[in-house]
C-alpha cells in the first residue's frame, strides 16, 4: 500500500498543496511518515486545507523553490497550476506564464539545488479528442485548449530535463477527481465540475443542472467521463515518487477503466443525497467528445497502482459527506 512507512522518510515540497488534490496527496505523504513543505499562492487553494503537520510556505511556486530548496529535499511535487478551460482560451498568457515559465523556473530551481525527483501532475487534456477509448499513453498529443497545450509543454520539458540533466520524473494525465479525505475536499471559487454543480442543487444552493446534449451515440445519449478518487489519486502520486528513476521520464494514465455518463452522475447523486435534483437538457458543447476514459494498464504494470475507490457511489458519497459538513443541507 502507498500508505506504508517508507525504510527512508523523504524530504519532499509539494506544490499546490493548498488546493483539492494537492492538500490531499500531502496528507497521504504524511501518513505514509514523509515530511511535507507545502508552496501555495492561495490564489485558489485555501490556507485551511494545508494538512496539519506539513510546513506551509505562502508565494508563487518557482520564487519560494529558488530559496527553499536549498535546504536539500528529496523531491518535488508540482499540483500549482491555472486550470480552468475555458478561461484559458480567453486569456491564454496567463496560462503559458503561470504554467510554463513557472514550471520552467521551477526545473531550473530544482537543478541547481540538485532536487532529484520530480512527479508532475499533468492531465488527460493534453490527447485532445482522442481517436480511440480508453486512451492509452501512446495516443497523439493533439491538445483542444490553451490548458492542455501548456500542460504538454510542461511535459515536453521535463522530458528534456531528465534526459539531460538526470533527472528522475513522472508525469500523471487524468480527467475528472471525485470524492474527498477527510476533511479535504473540493471547493472552488469558479466550480466547473459536474459532482459538486449537482451536490450544490441538492443542498439548495442551486436551482438545476444542466445536460449539456442527450443525443450522444452512449446507452442514455449523454456524455461518458472518466472520474477518479482523488484519494487514489493522491496514492498515484505516492507511487510515482517511488518508481521515478534518474535520467528517466515516465508518463502514465489514470482512470477506472469505464467512465459514467452524466445521467448515471445526477442519478447517483440523487440516490446518495435523497434529493431530486433537477435536470435541464442544453445544447452540446462544442468539442464535447461523447467519450473520454484512460487507459491505465501501464500504471497497473509498473506502478502497481489499482483504483480502490473506483465506484461511483463511494466518490459522490465521500464528496457529499464533505460538502455537507462545509456548507450543511436543506
Amino acid at each position: 500500500m502507498a500508505t506504508d512507512k517508507p525504510s527512508k522518510p523523504l524530504k519532499l515540497v509539494v506544490t499546490g498543496g493548498a488546493g483539492y488534490i494537492g492538500s490531499v496527496c500531502t496528507a497521504r505523504l504524511l501518513e505514509a511518515g514523509h515530511e511535507v513543505v507545502v508552496v501555495d499562492d492561495l490564489s485558489t487553494g485555501h490556507a485551511d486545507a494545508v494538512p496539519s503537520g506539513a510546513r506551509f510556505v505562502e508565494g508563487d511556486a518557482a520564487e519560494v523553490a529558488g530559496t527553499l530548496l536549498a535546504e536539500r529535499f528529496d523531491g518535488v511535487l508540482h499540483f500549482a497550476a491555472k486550470s480552468l478551460v475555458g478561461e484559458s482560451m480567453q486569456d491564454p498568457g496567463t496560462y503559458w506564464r503561470g504554467n510554463v515559465v513557472t514550471s520552467l523556473r521551477l526545473l531550473d530551481a530544482m537543478r541547481a539545488h540538485g532536487t532529484p525527483r520530480l512527479v508532475f501532475s499533468s492531465t488527460a487534456a493534453t490527447y485532445g479528442e482522442p481517436e480511440q477509448t480508453p486512451i492509452p499513453e501512446t495516443a497523439p498529443t493533439r491538445p483542444t485548449n490553451t490548458y492542455g497545450a501548456t500542460k504538454l509543454a510542461i511535459d515536453h520539458a521535463i522530458t528534456s530535463y531528465a534526459r539531460a540533466h538526470g533527472l528522475a520524473a513522472v508525469s500523471l494525465r487524468y480527467f475528472n477527481v471525485a470524492g474527498a479525505h477527510g476533511e479535504l475536499g473540493e471547493r472552488h471559487a469558479t466550480e466547473t465540475h459536474l459532482i459538486p454543480l449537482v451536490l450544490q442543487v441538492a443542498a439548495g444552493r442551486r436551482e438545476q443542472v444542466q445536460i449539456y446534449g442527450d443525443d450522444y451515440p452512449t446507452d442514455d445519449g449523454t456524455a461518458i467521463r472518466d472520474y477518479i478518487h482523488v484519494t487514489d489519486l493522491a496514492d498515484a502520486h505516492l507511487l510515482a515518487l517511488e518508481h521515478a528513476q534518474p535520467g528517466h521520464h515516465r508518463i502514465y494514465n489514470l482512470g477506472n477503466g469505464a467512465g459514467f455518463s452524466v445521467r448515471q452522475v445526477i442519478e447517483t447523486c440523487r440516490e446518495v443525497t435523497g434529493h431530486p435534483i433537477p435536470a435541464v437538457v442544453a445544447p452540446r458543447r462544442a468539442g464535447d467528445p461523447a467519450v473520454l476514459v484512460a487507459a491505465s494498464d501501464r500504471a497497473r504494470e509498473e506502478l502497481g497502482w489499482k483504483p480502490e475507490r473506483a465506484d461511483l457511489r463511494t466518490m459522490v458519497s465521500d464528496a457529499w459527506e464533505f460538502h455537507r459538513g462545509r456548507h450543511g443541507a436543506r
